[in-house]
């Protein structure tokens, strides 16, 4: 078993957060109509890609009847259909659709984890369940020693990122989220992009462009390394 192994199953098994821990239960037990006959991951989720990835992506949580539903990070759900979409045009992916666990998606270069593991009430995880989380993130990438940029979804995502990093690497000034945003943090360039989310991508703040025009420039970034 591989410590990236190792890691999936610490997370899988975690409890800490009882609120989450609830409300993950509650929405697999009670499911959306179009999934009634399906049984709900309804566990925490840990990340998927390449471990050798050079590009690091960081979302905000599974979703209640994606990733919490599939057990897959951005699986089963329109950020999904958006997100790999994007992905598989840059060659970051084999397929434009991520679907379930078994559907043959593979990321390519490209790994993909959530600051927060398990499905919040509203999307919208407490400070205090972002950071007894961020344990897994800060294993999980010592586990992608190949990242030469991360992509963060979204102000959660920037800001986990960078908190995962040790304090004397945290850049001064602190690096502030927008979409189209970039950094460089010791060796690593950050690029920030709004979340796919259907609040989002269906009101037209982040469109199909926008998003293609970061993937570019990540694309580009990691070409001339």
């Amino acid at each position: 078993m591989s410590e990236l192994d190792k890691l999936y199953a610490e997370i899988v098994a975690c409890s800490a957060c009882q609120r989450l821990v609830d409300f993950r239960h509650k929405i697999s037990c009670e499911k959306r109509a179009a999934y009634r006959h399906e049984e709900y991951w309804g566990k925490p989720v840990p990340g998927f890609g390449d471990a050798n990835a050079q590009l690091l992506i960081v979302g905000l949580a599974p979703a209640a009847h994606g990733g919490n539903r599939t057990g897959r990070v951005f699986t089963g759900d329109g950020s999904a259909d958006f997100l790999m979409q994007g992905l598989y045009k840059f060659g970051f992916a084999n397929q434009p659709t991520s679907v379930n666990r078994d559907d043959g998606l593979q990321l390519i270069n490209a790994y993909v984890l959530a600051a927060v593991r398990c499905v919040p009430p509203d999307n919208k995880p407490t400070p205090e369940e972002i950071l007894t989380c961020r344990p897994f993130m800060v294993k999980e990438m010592a586990l992608l020693p190949k990242v030469k940029a991360v992509l963060a979804l979204g102000k959660i995502g920037m800001d986990s990122y960078i908190n995962s990093l040790p304090t004397s690497e945290r850049p001064k000034p602190r690096p502030q989220f927008g979409h189209g945003v970039v950094y460089d943090i010791n060796s690593i360039r950050l690029f920030g992009s709004y979340h796919p989310s259907r609040q989002n991508t269906q009101t037209g703040r982040l469109t199909k462009e926008m998003f293609g025009d970061v993937l570019g420039e990540i694309k580009c970034w990691l070409k001339s390394r």
